[in-house]
């Protein structure tokens, strides 16, 4: 499908092609989903909430759940005041949620429509809560969405209500699946450490099959759980892009110190994570952890020869490809091409400031490997780079796979969305038990081309 894309690169003063992106409102609503009894609602079009929701839904192979204001022309000219409040009688009255959570998308933002105004002159029942934030789809991407609908929940919900802050932490996981969440909370708890994560769509886009619909599961931070976070002692954000601004806000507004860390991808963050978490709270890592790190470097000992040289291309999120870039360098592999969709800034006015060009550069110098690099790229860009210079392996998510099948490359599929294969939504990345996950995922496919590629002599059992 792409054997016609060029290997001369010219530069181009505008336009994307193939964009390693999304937009905001679908971050802002798999954020909202986090909150436990939350309805999102998408400020604009029915077409803009239909397209988020199928696209989280074939990602997550579950439901999502949203409602629209249904913008027609009227709207469009007049502003949809009218309609949002409509659309709050309504949703209460028919959904009966505890929450709901509105996002603003390119045409309401494009009218100026004022969301704070309108929510405070609308009927909403009592001990029922909306919120908002405001995610225009032509600036920032996914990641940004999710990080500015997360600082809505703390300007909205988060009191310092005590005098002393509670002996807890607030984790703020950012744009990671549910099985992720499930795995920190599992490694927070071991270390023996109270804990509030928000959001959390643990228990809602991985909910059972039970027989029996239930529009809101048991999952999701409660409401209660998001007031009582400006009473923690720290804030955990896993990810600047993602978990940074809430963190800062939440700081800002109830004296809750920030701890901003990588996505806890691989042995070296996991381990910043761990003792982020110990040093806060003065707690021992427990054996279970320990044995779990053990394990993951006998792994790395075991297959270092699976990986070492091997050229790697990674793309994606800046908060995954970050946090994967470390990981792979310390299997002794060479990324020497990495991009991100998501602009260096997080794209919209008051994020907080992002340096993944920087980050990534300063990790492939310190390994003395040479490397492409660009946040706000595109997979047109990519792949003119790995035509130039070829690659062993190419992880990204699925829009990879057109690169891949170009290209004759191995692919590992790792981020959002991942919409041709299942299950990975349940199991996590992060975490020791995340890299040994991955560490199979990646020899698998090396190991998968290595036997095709081999001749009848060298086709080996043992490898």
């Amino acid at each position: 499908m792409l054997d016609c894309t060029p290997k001369e690169i010219k530069n181009r003063t505008g336009g994307v092609i193939n964009p390693a992106k999304t937009c905001q409102p679908i971050g802002a609503m798999y954020a909202a989903l986090g909150i436990h009894k939350c309805l999102p609602h998408s400020h604009g079009s029915q077409g803009c909430c239909s397209y988020h929701r199928m696209h989280l839904s074939r990602h997550f192979r579950d439901p999502i759940m949203a409602s629209t204001s249904s913008f027609t022309e009227g709207a469009s000219v007049f502003g949809g005041g009218a309609n949002l409040k409509a659309a709050i009688k309504n949703v209460f009255s028919i959904y009966n949620p505890d929450v709901m959570a509105v996002h603003t998308t390119c045409l309401s933002e494009t009218i100026g429509d004022d969301l704070p105004t309108f929510i405070k002159t609308s009927e909403v029942p009592d001990g029922k809560v909306v919120i908002h934030a405001n995610t225009p789809s032509y600036q920032g991407s996914h990641i940004t969405g999710f990080s500015n609908m997360t600082k809505g929940m703390v300007n909205y919900l988060s009191k310092a209500t005590l005098e002393t802050k509670k002996e807890q932490a607030n984790i703020i996981p950012g744009f990671v699946n549910p099985g992720d969440m499930r795995e920190i909370k599992r490694m927070v708890k071991a270390m023996d450490i109270e804990s509030i994560m928000f959001p959390d769509t643990s228990g809602v886009v991985d909910t059972p099959m039970t027989g029996k619909y239930e529009m809101f599961p048991k999952g999701g931070t409660t409401v209660s759980e998001l007031i009582d976070t400006g009473n923690s002692k720290v804030t955990i954000a896993l990810g600047g892009y993602a978990s940074g601004d809430a963190a800062n806000q939440l700081e800002r507004k109830c004296q809750v110190p920030p701890v901003i860390i990588k996505t806890p991808i691989g042995i070296k963050a996991t381990d910043e994570f761990l003792m982020a978490l110990m040093n806060k709270f003065t707690v021992d890592i427990p054996y279970e952890l320990e044995e779990e790190r053990g394990q993951l470097v006998d792994i790395m000992t075991d297959t270092h020869f699976h990986f070492h040289g091997k050229k790697v291309a990674i793309f994606g999120d800046p908060d995954i490809v970050i946090a994967m870039t470390e990981f792979v360098l310390s299997l002794g592999m060479k990324p020497i091409h990495v991009l991100t969709g998501t602009p260096a800034t997080g794209g919209a006015i008051g994020t907080m400031l992002g340096n993944f060009e920087e980050e990534i550069k300063t990790m492939l110098g310190e390994a003395g490997i040479e490397g492409k690099v660009k946040a706000a790229g595109d997979l047109f860009e990519l792949h003119q780079w790995i035509k130039n210079e070829p690659v062993d392996l190419l992880i990204g998510n699925t829009y990879g796979k057109y690169i891949a099948r170009a290209e004759d490359v191995p692919f590992v599929r790792l981020g959002f969305p991942i919409l041709d294969r299942s299950v990975h939504s349940y199991l996590p990345v992060v975490g020791y038990k995340g890299a040994m996950r991955l560490l199979e995922m990646i020899s698998n496919a090396l190991l998968d081309r290595a036997d095709r590629n081999a001749k009848d002599q060298d086709f080996e059992l043992v490898m």
